[in-house]
């Protein structure tokens, strides 16, 4: 018999948009699938934007990232290692397999000055912006 903690928030998306997210990501991942979906904080500063994606376990040659047309895609894969599977697992909760997350940048960033570290399990990204790009003007009604 195993024991496993009940967790409401697990079977109750809070918006029709979790519901879907979670319908084509999660429910891969939970029978064995390959592929999930990180969990991701952007957070915006006086100077610059920071997307922090949760991926703990793998190493910073894991990820791949992109800037194409305007989208930044971080992307990676956390694989299963072999020695794992002589264990007797009652449970596995850890998500495993590809990812792949893309963002619109916004158009007052500097794509070639984006910096990314990996520290803890997070992999941060500080996106510069762009001083000489101003997305906010003041029209006066003369």
């Amino acid at each position: 018999m195993s024991i496993i903690r009940y967790n409401p928030n697990d079977y109750v998306p809070a918006t029709f948009s979790s519901l879907i997210d979670r319908f084509f990501n999660e429910s891969l991942a939970r029978t064995g699938g390959s592929v999930f979906t990180p969990k991701v904080d952007v957070i915006e500063t006086e100077n610059a934007y920071e997307v922090q994606v949760a991926v703990p376990g793998l190493n910073k040659e894991d990820f791949k990232i992109e800037i194409n047309d305007n989208y930044l895609t971080v992307s990676g894969e956390r694989k299963l290692s072999n020695e794992k599977k002589d264990k007797n697992f009652h449970s596995i909760e850890t998500q495993y397999g590809s990812f792949s997350r893309s963002f619109t940048l916004p158009e007052n960033v500097d794509g070639s000055k984006i910096n990314a570290k990996y520290n803890n399990g997070i992999l941060e990204l500080v996106i510069p912006k762009d001083e000489k790009k101003v997305l906010k003007q003041v029209i006066k009604v003369s």
